[in-house]
């Protein structure tokens, strides 16, 4: 779900329209998981589509997909930092940003900002 509302704002920042076949091929899955996907974030009231249109951000989608965009770039940064090289340092913040916890993320956000990297 996160990385679903991730895609939508990457895709809006990029000024692109966020259509399904846009969706489907940012996140290397099918457009039928994008449709079932979205129906699930707009019963949660994450998104908002009209039929067979432009899908978009509600306020509380935009707030999960702001945070989780953070996330992903302060981790890619860190592993950037770290000499990880640019493939792996995309993939493997993708891999973690869900599952280390606040206190981690944190640390890490704060040993970016001593060394001036955010």
């Amino acid at each position: 779900m996160e990385d679903f509302l991730e895609a939508l704002l990457v895709l809006e920042e990029e000024g692109k329209p966020l259509q399904t076949t846009l969706v489907a091929a940012h996140l290397n899955i099918s457009k039928p998981a994008v449709h079932q996907m979205g129906h699930m974030l707009i019963d949660h009231g994450l998104i908002t589509r009209i039929d067979y249109g432009d899908m978009s951000l509600t306020p509380a989608g935009r707030k999960i997909a702001k945070a989780t965009l953070h996330r992903h770039r302060t981790l890619k940064q860190f592993l950037l930092s770290l000499g990880v090289s640019e493939e792996n340092a995309e993939r493997d913040c993708c891999l973690i940003e869900h599952d280390i916890t606040e206190e981690t993320f944190r640390a890490i956000e704060n040993d970016l900002k001593q060394r001036g990297g955010k």
